[in-house]
């Protein structure tokens, strides 16, 4: 963005940067979304998760292989994860240091997967009973 302004009687321009553009800022430009602003997009290898996280790639693998988190695949069929998996990877990590077992972890995130739906169908049922 450019802004305007007068210094002694002269017209100056300056370049005025916002920082990135947001998905909003993107939209009213005409530019479409893109997948790094879907907290589900697979972009992340089994070694940057591990790096971000400070976790083996070991550990990532074996999350896969006791289906605690199943992360997408490349076409190459290596791991891919999304924000929202690498954020339940690092849930999972502090369950795991705290004594909890990859079935006891997934047991958790299976029922907290329930709750919120029952929790969206609770409130589809309360909005179509104010109607």
């Amino acid at each position: 963005m450019v802004e305007r302004h007068h210094v002694e009687d002269q017209l100056v321009e300056t370049e005025v940067h916002l920082g990135p553009p947001t998905a909003a800022r993107r939209l009213a430009a005409g530019r479409r979304e893109l997948p790094f602003d879907d907290a589900h997009a697979p972009l992340y290898s089994v070694g940057q998760v591990a790096g971000m996280l400070g976790v083996q790639p070991a550990f990532l693998r074996r999350l896969d292989s006791e289906e605690v988190i199943c992360p997408s695949r490349s076409e190459g069929g290596q791991r891919r994860y999304s924000r929202h998996e690498v954020l339940t990877v690092e849930r999972v990590a502090l369950f795991a240091d705290e004594g909890m077992n990859l079935a006891g972890i997934r047991r958790i995130l299976e029922l907290e997967a329930r709750v919120g739906e029952l929790e969206v169908a609770l409130a589809e049922e309360r909005a179509r009973q104010v109607r």
